[in-house]
């Protein structure tokens, strides 16, 4: 039986990663994105779910923050849907964990490194075959200004499973594929191909999600929200597409080109009806 609870839903992926009852998955996953040098041997979840204090209303992502046994500063979030400034937005939040570490005298030797981590079911660097994209203030050559800023981003889309289904050596290779197909899979699917026994209690932290029905009510809303929130960014681009064809045709017609703002105050069905009678004319004028 499938487990049928995906960990790229928000409210499920801080179960697994944001639970200070669950710190070796924590641990695993930190370890397994930023190389393990220097080892993370411990780990405290800042803004923990305790009971009952989420919210269905809530609409904020549900993102983990946390701080290991060397000082550093980690945010943690997944992202099912590539929004406008996305880049910019994790490089913000990054900055801002650095920023607030200081108070007045304080010195900046104190500084601890500020992660961003970004699990992200979407691709944005298409030009890059790399699962696993880590920037860092580098120079051109290579040289490391500081580490005190870091942000990490995994692109899930881009992983193609072996044909085998064999075990899955890597660690970064296997939260990826964790997921990506840990929502259609078996647990004895998982527990073959993902070796490490931190997957058994991160398959088991699912099924507790499927078994409790207020967890699985709260799961079930927010990945409505997902759904919703993917479908309204579908329907933009859309509209965005249809706006740029009717202006193109308007010029090949040879009419006043319509600004960008008065399409966009037009319905759908207007721009189709606007898209059909120009492609109507352009037939008429051939």
């Amino acid at each position: 039986m499938v487990i049928g609870i995906d960990p790229t839903v928000d409210f499920a992926c801080k179960r697994l990663l944001g639970s200070p009852d669950h710190p070796a998955i924590t641990l695993h996953f930190l370890n397994a994105v930023l190389g393990g040098e220097p080892p993370i041997t411990t780990v405290q979840i800042l803004n923990p779910i305790i009971g009952k204090s989420f919210d269905d209303d809530k609409a904020s992502i549900l993102d983990v923050l946390a701080t290991d046994d060397h000082g550093r500063f980690i945010d943690i979030e997944i992202q099912t849907t590539l929004p406008a400034g996305l880049s910019e937005r994790l490089t913000y939040y990054a900055a801002s964990q650095l920023v607030e570490q200081l108070g007045e005298g304080d010195s900046y030797r104190e500084l601890r490194p500020s992660i961003g981590i970004c699990i992200l079911d979407a691709i944005r660097f298409r030009e890059s075959s790399a699962l696993h994209l880590d920037f860092q203030l580098r120079s051109p050559s290579g040289e490391l200004l500081t580490d005190c800023l870091q942000i990490h981003l995994l692109e899930l889309p881009k992983y193609d499973p072996d044909a085998d289904n064999g075990v899955i050596a890597a660690p970064i290779l296997q939260w990826i594929h964790f997921f990506r197909f840990a929502a259609t899979s078996s647990a004895e699917d998982l527990r073959q191909q993902l070796p490490d026994p931190v997957f058994v209690e991160a398959v088991g932290v699912l099924e507790m999600i499927a078994r409790n029905p207020e967890e699985k009510r709260f799961y079930e809303s927010r990945l409505k929200m997902q759904r919703d929130e993917k479908a309204r960014l579908e329907a933009a681009e859309e509209r965005g597409e249809a706006i740029g064809r009717v202006r193109v045709l308007q010029s090949l017609a040879g009419v006043a080109e319509s600004t960008i703002e008065d399409l966009r105050m037009r319905s759908s069905e207007e721009l189709a009806a606007m898209e059909v009678a120009l492609k109507h004319q352009l037939r008429e004028r051939s």
